[in-house]
């Protein structure tokens, strides 16, 4: 059974590695900008990086759902590519937004298109499980 999760679980952790990476981000530039918790406020540079990594961190379980679903139900290898992209679109996102607001819309962009596709994929292994017999 192992082999037919194997490329699911390791996406799940490299994407569990990336949400600690940009935490740590947030609490790096915290200290820099000596901005202390719960406080969200600051100069714009820490705002940016707190707003990523907030927005990261809301979409990740959307991401994990479909790519399990995805992957159990249609194909596991198809599911951990877009789930590989989905992490390099997530981090770009990542790198442009800390830098200007408007550097992280081209990654969103391809997040986005990254989860419908997983969404598509979820939801047509789930029709042929429960209508294919």
């Amino acid at each position: 059974m192992r082999n037919q999760i194997d490329l699911l679980a390791t996406v799940t952790v490299l994407g569990v590695l990336e949400q600690a990476y940009f935490a740590l981000q947030v609490i790096h530039a915290r200290r820099k900008y000596k901005i202390s918790p719960p406080e969200t406020k600051g100069p714009p540079e820490f705002e940016r990086i707190f707003r990523a990594q907030v927005n990261c961190s809301e979409y990740f379980p959307i991401f994990i759902s479909l790519l399990w679903v995805a992957g159990i139900f249609f194909h596991q290898g198809v599911a951990a590519v877009c789930g590989l992209l989905y992490l390099y679109t997530r981090f770009k996102y990542f790198q442009g937004y800390a830098v200007a607001a408007q550097g992280r819309l081209g990654p969103l962009y391809a997040s986005a298109r990254l989860l419908w596709l997983l969404l598509g994929l979820a939801v047509a292994g789930l029709l042929a499980h429960f209508l294919l017999p």
